[in-house]
């Protein structure tokens, strides 16, 4: 059990670190981002994660710390494969570079009001009612064959109406990007709060995986600009990993009715260690696959 204290502790430091994040977007929105830039933040942000993962021990558990690990990996990886969907949003748009800075700090922001939301929300629907997971685990497996299907047309991005209604009434690019942005980034989180909760029920676990998974992916977005033809399999490899997701829910949820068997066929048990290693392996394949595949694309480039 988390004290309140530590609760505190942790919002009041990851609330410095995003204060500091947004100071800087705006010291420097008229600027643009360089790679090096963007490197070093990223490399910054992800290993501030492992740190707080590492230490995580001394006031939680060791099991909180290897559900930390694959609820942040997982939602991670679900914001490397936003981030290609904002790149698209933002060149559809023309923001000018300098000006995408703010845009998407204000917008990951918003990320985090939202999943801040949503997660107590999670947390009380499965505390009450444990067949929640059913219903869950079915929507992480509809998520991910619609993933899978049409992850190859991202670039085909189109304007809600909401959107095209705001640019019709003569509404500025940098409202409407953040409109463009607020409305992808509730969909996004209808799939990543499910996809940590069928990895850990802990609400601190589920709080700081997503923050952590959050904070740098403006950087990062600088950072992936140049890759989002090259990581052609990365939704295919997210709609497994949601897939996989998907069924542990399913899994656990007939064991909390008491239903350990179906037709004579015992239902597994899948332990964290097992789906800690499925995540990593499912990305590294993906990643690999991906540059392996483009090779030539790259070379051209």
């Amino acid at each position: 059990m988390i004290s309140l204290t530590t609760w505190v502790l942790t919002i009041a430091i990851l609330a410095l670190v995003i204060a500091f994040d947004l100071g800087l977007a705006i010291l420097r929105r008229d600027k643009e981002t360089s790679v090096l830039e963007a490197a070093f933040w990223t490399v910054f942000y992800i290993g501030a994660a492992i740190v707080f993962g590492y230490f995580l021990p001394h006031w939680a558990s060791a099991q909180g710390q290897k559900e930390f690990f694959a609820g942040w990996l997982t939602e991670y990886a679900l914001s490397v494969d936003n981030i290609f969907v904002f790149i698209i949003i933002l060149g559809h748009l023309h923001v000018k570079k300098e000006k995408q800075q703010l845009v998407l700090l204000l917008g990951i922001m918003l990320t985090i009001a939202i999943r801040g939301a949503l997660i107590p929300l999670g947390a009380a629907l499965i505390s009450r009612f444990a067949s929640v997971f059913f219903i869950f685990g079915a929507f992480l497996i509809y998520t991910s064959v619609e993933l899978y299907r049409g992850s190859s047309d991202e670039e085909e991005w189109k304007e809600g109406r909401i959107v095209a209604k705001m640019r019709a009434r003569g509404v500025s690019t940098f409202a409407i990007a953040l409109v463009a942005l607020g409305i992808t980034n509730l969909i996004f989180s209808l799939d990543s709060i499910p996809a940590i909760f069928g990895l850990t029920k802990n609400p601190y676990i589920v709080t700081t995986a997503n923050v952590f998974a959050l904070m740098g992916l403006r950087q990062l977005y600088f950072l992936l600009e140049g890759l989002l033809k090259r990581l052609i399999f990365l939704s295919k490899g997210l709609s497994i990993i949601l897939a996989f997701i998907g069924v542990k829910m399913i899994f656990e949820a007939l064991h909390g009715i008491g239903v350990d068997a179906v037709l004579g066929i015992r239902v597994p048990q899948v332990s964290l260690e097992f789906s800690l290693g499925a995540i990593i392996t499912c990305l590294i394949v993906t990643t690999v696959a991906s540059l392996t595949a483009t090779h030539g694309i790259a070379g051209a480039e």
